[in-house]
């Protein structure tokens, strides 16, 4: 039979390794290959016992669900589970349908108790927040079982069935994947479906696992290495693509840095601990001693001893929020960009009157039509006459990746602090359509709804501040986009239209950039732009 590789979780991965060969014998959830994204690194398992016949795939190769992996014949004996890459295998056959792990069943008349998994949460793992339910509680369809947090959202996992829950196989402080099995619901599931309790994962061998402690005399480099320099030394570095993007943003020599994983490949929190274990290391020499330059790290020097009360005062400690703590790493990126911010006003006074004649008329069809509809519609149009700004810059700072769908980030402000949901192609878009979609992904992100899949895969953001006060702020472009479009709260003032002073309706404009692909009259053009744009929308029609 053919294994084929399952959901990974993203569009597509490398295989990294491949950790058998034609001839081995293999046993049901053996890793068979490592495959790698800038999401995470999974080991596929091997979906039933077999001998290994032929291998599709090599190092390097880019593979995605359903790509043929392997072929294996599966006479194992079912009383017999050979260890791994044995010699030989016994020869009683083994019903190919009931080689892959299902759901549990356990019929009772027309009730039927079965385990179900977790959904595909749009990452590789998530942490359990919280657990909504518990046994014996009665569910219904849809209702919410589970809310997990990732660094890109708070997901809740509703319930696949109604029914009385048996049985939860998660906790909050789990870390989980997609495809895991975390409930048992007793529930009107139709034919049973005979199987095996879910297995749990098979552990790594201990000889296959590096010591997980950094060193703590690591020597500190003198700078941050040029990244021709970075990818010679990397060239034999048992890691990853994303981890090699990280290495090189960072400036690392990954050859010095320990990979905790197994085959001590290295993960992107080894990055983190071996910069740690530099900056630490650093504070100890005297201080003419040189130390990691400035953009090398990502993380700051540990807090002074705080413990004299005659110097500091009474402190308290509060603990951040999952969604502070998961967004830290991704903001340390910004220390890593040439950030420079550009401001300007528009003169919003015909637009706001033109969304205030329309505003009932919206409200009758349900729909809260705010300045922001006109916005969104006025920068995703100038994006794509301003390509440059809807792009990223390549790993190897070689090139431009131009964008061809404006897919807008809109910053909204929660209780748990501020999540950005993805408008996906807002350039072919209609105000009714973006106004509609603001408020739905507005009250989504409110009530904890968001997927994913709603947060990723923005190719520029707005960040309003609405009537919260303030004239500018400089908003941090968020890497891999090139700039975001800060506004802020609109105030009536005195503009000089060539005979007199009249009162106007002036909107403040901030935009960020990175300064390595935009410069700064390429930002002062498509800041006016977006100006002229919202001054008067019907340009946009022409």
């Amino acid at each position: 039979m053919e294994i084929l590789a399952p959901d990974l979780g993203v569009d597509s991965a490398e295989v990294a390794e491949v950790l058998v060969k034609v001839g081995d014998v293999i046993a049901e959830n053996d890793s068979l290959i490592l495959a790698e994204s800038d999401k995470a690194s999974v080991e596929v398992p091997a979906p039933v016992s077999g001998k290994i016949t032929a291998v599709f795939v090599n190092v390097g190769d880019s593979i995605s669900t359903g790509t043929v992996l392997f072929t294996v014949e599966t006479a194992i004996s079912a009383e017999q589970t050979p260890a791994p890459k044995a010699e030989e295998a016994t020869t009683e056959p083994v019903v190919e349908n009931q080689a892959k792990p299902a759901p549990t069943t356990n019929q009772t008349g027309n009730q039927a108790s079965q385990t179900y998994n977790l959904p595909d949460l749009g990452v590789a793992s998530a942490e359990v927040a919280e657990v909504l339910v518990a046994v014996g509680d009665g569910v219904s369809e849809g209702q919410s079982l589970l809310l997990v947090e990732s660094d890109k959202a708070s997901v809740e996992v509703p319930a696949p069935v109604s029914g009385v829950v048996e049985a939860i196989l998660v906790k909050a402080g789990d870390t989980v994947a997609n495809g895991q099995a975390f409930i048992t619901i007793k529930g009107d599931t139709g034919a049973s479906v005979a199987s095996e309790q879910p297995k749990a994962t098979t552990p790594t061998p201990a000889s296959q696992v590096e010591p997980t402690t950094q060193p703590s005399t690591q020597t500190a480099p003198t700078g941050k290495l040029p990244e021709n320099e970075v990818n010679i030394r990397a060239k034999d570095a048992h890691a990853g693509p994303a981890v090699r993007k990280l290495a090189r943003e960072m400036g690392i020599d990954i050859s010095l840095v320990k990979g905790t994983a197994p085959h001590g490949r290295i993960l992107k929190e080894d990055l983190f601990g071996y910069v740690k274990a530099v900056i630490n290391n650093a504070n100890t020499k005297p201080a003419n001693t040189p130390s990691v330059a400035s953009g090398s790290a990502i993380s700051l020097p540990p807090l002074p001893d705080m413990s004299n009360l005659e110097i500091w005062g009474e402190t308290q400690t509060v603990e951040l929020s999952r969604l502070q703590k998961v967004s830290i790493p991704q903001l340390n990126l910004n220390t890593l960009l040439p950030q420079v911010t550009q401001f300007d006003l528009a003169d919003i006074t015909d637009t706001e009157a033109l969304r205030a004649s329309l505003k009932d008329e919206f409200k009758a069809k349900g729909i809260g039509l705010t300045i922001l509809a006109f916005i969104v519609k006025a920068v995703a149009y100038a994006l794509t006459q301003h390509p440059k700004f809807n792009s990223h810059v390549s790993d190897d700072n070689t090139q431009m990746i131009v964008r061809k769908s404006v897919n807008m980030g809109i910053a909204v402000a929660t209780d748990d602090g501020l999540i950005v949901p993805v408008i996906r192609n807002a350039q072919s878009k209609g105000i009714t359509e973006l106004a509609k979609e603001i408020g739905e992904l507005a009250k989504k992100a409110r009530d904890k709804k968001l997927s994913a899949k709603d947060l990723q895969g923005a190719s520029f953001t707005i960040s309003s501040q609405g009537n919260m006060g303030g004239t500018y702020f400089t908003p941090l472009v968020n890497h891999p986009q090139v700039a975001i479009l800060g506004i802020s709260e609109s105030t009536i003032q005195p503009r000089w239209n060539g005979k007199e002073f009249e009162p106007r309706l002036m909107l403040p404009l901030s935009l960020s950039y990175d300064h390595r692909l935009i410069n700064g009259a390429d930002a002062a053009v498509f800041t006016r732009y977006i100006a002229k744009l919202l001054a008067d929308p019907r340009k946009i029609l022409l």
